[in-house]
């Protein structure tokens, strides 16, 4: 080995130092700031320690807090702060592991008492008195079967288990040391506590070891980290803006749907005001499907269970399937998917060319058999509906029909109110054949009429190599939410697996049979979900169109009822969903209600009113209110409706 190599950096520079200097060393040499600023580094694209000895040539980089990988080593190092203040307080747990995750970081503890918010406390005081002490998080490396034994003889069997799971005999592992605390870690890890500057544990939640029912339940501590108080801070107010965002306190509370214990849970009840949202949203997309060239169709909710064996989903999905039912004439299953039955319209008659496109368009309820520890209210559910398509074309019409599919996914974020959006295309790894349905050609093919529409619309996008499915590329459309969030909203999917196992085929224009391209479509992905993201966008304050009670008329008193029920009726005859609050009941009472029932329009009337024909309009969320005259307001509400205006 040469006595020196050369360090390849950012700018381009490349500087020659002693085989065995770090990464702290090189950025000291570059300036004390930097040095002091490093949080990790990057070798040849491989995060490490400040600390790792550098023995052959590389490109090094220095992260900080600029850099988004950084932070991934800094959430990961306060997991262990975590456990190395539980081990200071708790000494007889035992440990799991504590990876960072997108939003902050967890650790899995084994102990025989539960974690009580106190103790949480307790261990966030703890974690702020090791960070004061600057412990260094300190890497060395033990023969496997010593690091084995250590752990054995701590009863440590989670430890154990992953050391024997992922390192080979003869190998040396490594260990992370900070304080007292010890773990098997490959790292990395920042320099010391004293670098971590702001973080919070949130809460203790059940987690079975490996994921397994049987075997023990372990307690799983929830926290973030981030590089300032400041994000912190901004952070927690936005957990706060979301809890008062959240779904499923908000359907409870404007009556939109429910899930009910006695039937089971993942199914939802839609009530009345949530039913008309429902219409609302159905509605439109099957005027845009007529509009755009689809045709709509319907599929059984229950088929024979060979369907299933001939599309695949026995063979690779029938864990998220519910059990087959046995019948008379065989055994039958609820779909999972909208597919099978699509694609039996299209192979019920010979299609050609001259036919294709043909573009099948379905809201199809579907039903998957979730786990009860992932469901969560809208979002995550048993039974849904699919606002699903499938499109069958000829090689020279895909690009134009995925360009098709991407407009009309901008069209669903443009009237639905959504203005930001982030675009992934994720394609298969050429080098990993054996993972991917599809010869090379069709590959590139799809590859290439993905990347062309992007272009096209000039929609910018992120691509993802080896993420796609199996059987093809997607596009994936995420919008971004009120408060900044991302959420996974439309899919346009290749697919070469359907047709080619349904043998799918048309006539081509030289007389012989050829396998149509398929394309699935999900624009809303499922109603369901959809309306669990728009309650939490518009925190249940819809837009009119949108609204299950747009206006909600208000007289003073009893005498004004037949002059409120008057203008009630013109409204109806607008098309506009109006209520007349005529209970015995104080005015001020009624605003307040409906105000928290976020009807969009109040429109109080009393003698005044009642003689000019106006109205006193109170709009949600201006304090200011406007006299009208009753036929303006007509119509300026229709205009609102019809143009699905988002703000008033």
């Amino acid at each position: 080995m040469s006595d020196s190599i050369h360090v390849k950096l950012p700018d381009g520079s490349i500087k020659e130092v002693p085989s065995g200097t770090t990464a702290l060393d090189v950025a000291r040499s570059i300036s004390p700031r930097l040095a002091d600023a490093a949080l990790a580094a990057k070798s040849n694209g491989d995060l490490i320690d400040l600390t790792r000895p550098l023995e052959a040539d590389t490109d090094l980089r220095i992260l900080t807090e600029k850099d988004p990988e950084a932070l991934e080593v800094y959430r990961h190092s306060s997991a262990h702060l975590l456990a190395a203040a539980v081990l200071e307080l708790f000494p007889e747990t035992k440990l799991g592991h504590g990876p960072a995750t997108e939003s902050g970081f967890f650790y899995d503890f084994h102990r025989e008492t539960a974690f009580t918010p106190d103790d949480l406390e307790k261990i966030e005081k703890k974690m702020q008195e090791l960070v004061q002490q600057n412990l260094p998080y300190a890497r060395e490396f033990l023969p496997r079967k010593e690091g084995l034994e250590k752990f054995k003889g701590e009863g440590d069997f989670m430890k154990c288990h992953f050391i024997e799971q992922f390192t080979k005999p003869d190998e040396k592992i490594s260990i992370y040391k900070t304080g007292k605390f010890q773990d098997f870690c490959r790292g990395p890890h920042i320099p010391a506590t004293g670098k971590i500057k702001a973080f919070k544990l949130f809460n203790v939640a059940g987690a079975y070891w490996l994921g397994d029912e049987k075997n023990p339940q372990l307690q799983r501590i929830y926290g973030t980290s981030f590089f300032s108080k400041k994000d912190l801070d901004a952070y927690l107010a936005g957990i706060e803006e979301a809890k008062k965002r959240d779904h499923r306190v908000l359907g409870q509370q404007l009556d939109l749907f429910s899930i009910q214990e006695l039937a089971g849970p993942g199914l939802i009840f839609w009530h009345p005001k949530g039913g008309i949202i429902r219409k609302e949203m159905e509605d439109w997309m099957r005027e845009e499907y007529l509009r755009r060239g689809y045709s709509l169709v319907c599929t059984p909710h229950v088929s024979r269970r060979q369907l299933f064996h001939t599309s695949g989903h026995e063979g690779y999905y029938s864990d998220n399937m519910f059990d087959a039912m046995e019948l008379d004439d065989a055994e039958y299953r609820l779909k999972p998917m909208n597919c099978p039955g699509h694609i039996l319209i299209y192979k019920d008659s010979l299609k050609s060319y001259r036919d294709l496109p043909v573009r099948l368009g379905e809201l199809g309820t579907v039903y998957r058999y979730e786990r009860s520890g992932v469901m969560h209210g809208l979002l995550r559910v048993r039974g849904f509906t699919q606002d699903d398509a499938h499109i069958f074309c000829t090689p020279d019409q895909i690009e134009n029909e995925i360009v098709g599919c991407l407009e009309f996914a901008l069209e669903v974020l443009k009237d639905f109110g959504f203005d930001k959006f982030q675009t992934e295309l994720s394609t298969w790894d050429p080098n990993d054949k054996k993972s991917f349905l599809g010869t090379e050609d069709q590959w590139n093919l799809a590859n290439h009429s993905l990347e062309s529409a992007l272009k096209k619309l000039n929609i910018e996008y992120k691509t993802i190599p080896g993420e796609a499915a199996f059987y093809g590329p997607k596009i994936d459309v995420k919008l971004v939410d009120a408060i900044g969030r991302l959420w996974q909203l439309s899919t346009v999917q290749f697919d070469f697996n359907l047709p080619q196992r349904f043998n799918l085929e048309y006539v081509a224009e030289d007389g012989t049979r050829k396998q149509p391209l398929m394309v699935h479509r999900a624009l809303y992905g499922s109603v369901e979900r959809f309306f669990g993201v728009l309650i939490e966008h518009y925190a249940g304050a819809f837009p009119v169109w949108l609204s299950p009670v747009q206006v909600a008329m208000i007289p003073i008193a009893e005498r004004h009822v037949e002059y409120a029920q008057k203008v009630a009726t013109q409204l109806k005859a607008a098309g506009v969903r109006v209520t007349v609050d005529s209970r015995n009941e104080k005015m001020n009472a009624k605003i307040r209600e409906h105000a928290m029932q976020k009807v969009p329009f109040l429109l109080v009337v009393g003698d005044k009113e009642s003689e000019a024909n106006t109205v006193n309009v109170r709009t949600r969320g201006k304090e200011k209110t406007d006299d009208l005259p009753a036929a303006e307001f007509v119509e300026k509400i229709k205009k609102l409706i019809a143009e699905k205006t988002v703000t008033l």
